[in-house]
């Protein structure tokens, strides 16, 4: 999955970005935090694994 794509559905769901670096925390409240690897392309797994995580699927 590309990174963008996997950022962008966060966004839609009410994550916003709180910190930068090698990766990217999002968080959106009364949810846990997320981390998103900063990578063109994101394994798959990992990809399903954060939106998972943000309860998204």
């Amino acid at each position: 999955m590309k990174y963008r794509d996997l950022v962008r559905q966060l966004k839609q769901a009410g994550y916003k970005k709180v910190r930068d670096g090698d990766h990217e925390i999002y968080e959106k409240p009364g949810s846990r935090p997320v981390m998103v690897p900063k990578h063109r392309e994101i394994n798959e797994n990992t990809a399903r694994q954060i939106l998972r995580d943000a309860g998204l699927k």
